[in-house]
């Protein structure tokens, strides 16, 4: 039930869509009242609807609010505070079971303050999606997909039991089981309507604006639907679940125009990182992206996902389209009701959603203008997605990032056993994978067409490329096979590994022993190609140095030619079976080839036949046999799962927050320091803190499985917080990986936090620009908290990481003035002193006492990043949790 707020303003209107009436909340109404707000950007009018269903006197949105929101217009900068409530919470596993940990964990915690356990349910439908389990231990074989499936299973039960757990005793909770498909491909072809309805309080069914946070940066991907939503972390998103608004400041909103077509040959995955790259230039941190123009009439429903799914890569809030027939086509395609089609093409016409051609054009902050035509074939890479680098190119930049970040020549050396040869810059993982590309079936068919005709030549992938295909959905294994492009596939072993983000998350599995031993203890700078949306250090593979980005069928040719340090363009792919030499253009389908087979062999059918009963699962998860509960019974020594320390000694009034005196630095970090290096989500070290953990508790080695599947235990994820194997700690010059000190003494980060710890010392991290770039990972500020870490100074930060250090009670703070760690000269034996924590305020300059270890002091002063008075109140109760908790119980 939706509970919706005094619309003072009087905009509840009511529409008649295919004989049913339906309420709704009228902008045009609202234009009455507040002025004209036909040419505010599409995002900026879901804010506003938001608001308007949502008014409630000024408890949590005032009129003011909604009148700030039409004011925008006159000047479309960052504005005031606003409290917005998204219709829906999207979760995938790696940040779901963390969510239901600390749901699990409330439930606990409110029955010790004598509150109601049925309090902590989802107030707001949630979809977990299992998507980001699958490895790829099996691969280049038949049965790869199986083998693959058996051995996810053996390794995660306890997860999976304890998932099926929260969706049979969580209400509005729903669990799509493993093998699926991607949570944001699957919330694109199924659980997205673009055009929510519910009943409200007295029965009546209202429409709004279909919108969520999910607990995956990639969320965004489903702003192609015209659904604005965005990626939060767990924290955020629980709280949302739990019926709080997420606290926002309006944005300013970046218009990207779109002129022409794109060329021949040119793919929509060249398209993003040509995006990405300007994006990144122009700076949209922060800030809303909306595409418009001409151009779009070019680009398909698939297209614009795939450039809304990379707004983290390019740093916005969102990338947004508005409604039109390509959104209605795809809702048809995708097997959607023909009433909620009808009244999706309703409520976006008279909402002012529908982009019509000739339309005015809206408001933005700034805008950006790319000729489709001009767009080249292209990767991006070795280590960032923003770093686009023209297919002509490739070579040239990874022979440069060798020489000048390797400081070494080209050598090859013989692997153990084998009857090759690897050299620096040969291709190891050519893997078709991620949300990004595999939604998309212009690439993949382009994928299945370059595996054909390479098939039908002769050729093969270098036997030193690990290769692996894993869909999005259920539905591109259908239209592969019904296009007999799989068998293709297949033969240059592109076979089935799996229904999951894999390579893209660092799921890559081990390359074959040999192989990494040659790499390893040879130096070699060994390369991936994959059609992901990340390529940061120490991601994909830790025996993988430089990783780029590029389409499906580019991601299929590099694994033919094996090594990225040849021109692509002018030199062979490889040689067929008649001895002929094999170029790029022999074997790259016609965009006339990929139209007409993507017309043939994608249909409706498939769609429903996929999506009929989403819920079910395998007989694997029919197999876990759980019965619901109003807490959960945690088990003694489980190393997936444990009730976290969050709540203990938890009481209803929060203590004042103490101030930070003599705090020493943990870690001194550079720029772009990432959410992978905070909290790396891959494979877990033997000689690490948590491998060592492990294995006094009896796990083996075999068995360690990676970070980000055991997102549900506190006592493995803080041992590896800040343990990525390529963060660099400016405190312990010339080395790598995550080790720190303690007075003089070298040792892992987090041995020497417990050192601190144990003596009462809080801590401090220093970094440069971009600090936490990446995932919206919320192990990156939990793992920061249980480290006893109280503030973070840094340059700048990325959005959705400062917010969740905020949620976990950690101070955000960023140098001013064009100060940084280098210029303040700040080193391993500074101490820093922070008064009047208990009384900041928003965004108020703080003074940071800084004391040398000659006793001497100076300051510096600083910006509290704490951006709202609602973030404020989730700082002073210690965390948003305990602030909800508080707050419920109550």
């Amino acid at each position: 039930m939706t509970q919706v707020g005094q619309d003072t303003l009087g905009t509840r209107s009511t529409m008649t869509v295919g004989g049913k009436q339906v309420a709704y909340y009228s902008l045009k109404k609202a234009s009455e009242k507040i002025g004209d707000v036909s040419r505010l950007p599409f995002s900026m009018k879901v804010l506003l609807e938001n608001l308007l269903r949502f008014e409630d006197g000024g408890f949590t949105v005032s009129t003011d609010d909604i009148q700030a929101i039409a004011d925008w217009q006159k000047n479309p900068v960052t504005g005031e505070e606003i409290q917005y409530r998204p219709a829906r919470v999207l979760l995938q596993d790696f940040t779901g079971v963390p969510c239901v940990v600390d749901l699990a964990a409330m439930r606990d915690a409110i029955a010790s303050l004598g509150g109601d356990t049925s309090k902590i349910n989802p107030q707001v439908p949630v979809n977990l999606v299992i998507d980001h389990s699958v490895m790829v231990d099996e691969f280049g074989h038949p049965k790869a997909f199986e083998q693959n499936v058996e051995i996810e299973y053996h390794r995660n039960m306890e997860r999976y039991d304890f998932l099926k757990w929260g969706s049979k005793s969580l209400s509005n909770f729903y669990a799509v089981p493993p093998g699926t498909g991607i949570c944001h491909q699957v919330n694109l072809e199924n659980i997205a309507r673009s055009v929510w309805t519910s009943e409200d309080q007295n029965g009546e069914t209202v429409a709004y604006f279909d919108t969520c946070v999910g607990t995956d940066s990639h969320t965004t991907m489903v702003n192609g639907l015209g659904v604005l939503g965005w990626g939060v972390g767990g924290i955020e998103a629980e709280a949302a679940m739990l019926g709080q608004p997420v606290s926002m400041l309006i944005p300013e909103v970046v218009g990207f125009k779109f002129t022409g077509t794109l060329m021949e040959g040119v793919t929509a995955t060249d398209l993003v990182l040509t995006c990405t790259n300007m994006l990144r230039k122009h700076g949209v941190v922060g800030k809303f992206v909306e595409y418009y123009g001409e151009g779009l009439a070019s680009l398909s429903l698939a297209d614009r996902a795939t450039l809304a799914n990379m707004a983290p890569e390019y740093g916005a809030t969102c990338g947004l389209f508005g409604i039109d027939d390509k959104t209605i086509d795809y809702l048809r395609l995708t097997g959607r009701e023909e009433e909620q089609i009808a009244l999706v093409e309703a409520y976006a016409r008279e909402q002012g959603f529908w982009m019509e051609p000739g339309a005015p054009e809206p408001i933005f902050s700034s805008t950006l203008e790319l000729d489709l035509s001009t767009v080249v074939p292209s990767l991006a890479g070795p280590k960032r997605p923003q770093d686009k680098v023209i297919l002509t190119e490739v070579d040239d930049v990874f022979n440069k990032d060798m020489a000048e970040t390797y400081k070494k020549e080209r050598q090859s050396v013989p692997v153990e056993g084998k009857d090759f040869s690897i050299t620096d810059g040969d291709v190891m993982i050519a893997a078709i994978t991620s949300c990004t590309n595999t939604s998309n079936p212009s690439v993949l068919i382009a994928a299945g067409l370059v595996a054909k005709k390479a098939d039908e030549l002769g050729l093969k992938p270098k036997p030193w490329v690990k290769t692996s295909l894993a869909p999005g959905s259920q539905v591109v294994t259908d239209y592969l096979n019904k296009a007999g492009l799989q068998s293709h596939l297949d033969n240059i072993g592109f076979n089935l590994v799996g229904y999951g983000c894999t390579t893209c998350i660092g799921n890559s599995g081990p390359l074959a022993e040999p192989i990494s031993k040659a790499i390893n203890e040879n130096g070699l700078v060994a390369s991936a190609v994959i059609s992901g949306n990340r390529n940061f250090e120490g991601r994909v593979s830790p025996d993988v140095r430089a990783n780029f980005l590029a389409s499906p069928p580019l991601v299929v040719a590099y694994a033919l030619k094996g090594t990225v340090v040849e021109d692509f363009t002018t030199t062979p792919i490889g040689q067929g079976k008649d001895g002929q030499d094999v170029f790029l253009k022999d074997i790259w389908p016609t965009n006339l080839e990929v139209a007409e087979t993507m017309a043939a062999c994608v249909d409706r059918s498939m769609f429903q036949a996929r999506y009929a009963d989403v819920y079910k699962g395998d007989e694997h998860w029919q197999a876990i046999n759980v019965v619901g509960s109003e807490t959960y019974n945690w088990r003694a020594g489980s190393t997936y799962v444990a009730n976290p320390p969050y709540f203990e000694g938890m009481e209803m009034t929060p203590a004042p927050v103490n101030d930070i005196i003599e705090a020493k630095p943990l870690l001194i970090l550079g720029d772009s320091v990432t959410t992978d290096h905070i909290s790396p989500a891959g494979s877990i070290k033997a000689d690490s803190p948590a491998g060592q953990w492990l294995m006094e508790h009896q796990v083996a080695k075999a068995d360690f499985n990676s970070y980000g599947s055991r997102r549900g235990h506190h006592e493995v994820m803080m041992r590896g917080t800040f343990a990525n194997i390529r963060i660099r700690n400016e405190m312990v010059p010339g080395t790598e990986g995550g080790i720190s000190r303690f007075g003089e003494e070298v040792m892992p980060v987090y041995d020497v936090a417990m050192k601190y710890k144990e003596q009462g010392t809080p801590l401090v991290v220093v970094a440069g620009k971009e600090y936490g770039t990446g995932s919206s990972r919320d192990w990156a500020a939990k793992g920061t908290n249980l480290l006893g870490v109280r503030a973070v100074i840094v340059e700048s930060y990325e959005r959705i990481h400062r917010s969740n250090l905020v949620g976990m009670g950690v101070l955000p703070l960023q140098f001013k003035d064009g100060d940084t760690r280098q210029s303040l000269g700040l080193t391993g034996d500074d101490a820093f002193t922070i008064r009047g924590v208990a009384t900041l305020k928003p965004r108020q300059d703080v003074e940071v006492e800084v004391t040398r270890p000659d006793g001497s002091t100076f300051t510096f002063t600083a910006l509290c990043r704490i951006d709202t008075a609602n973030e404020l109140e989730y700082f002073n109760n210690g965390g948003i949790l305990q602030y909800v908790l508080r707050k419920l119980a109550a």
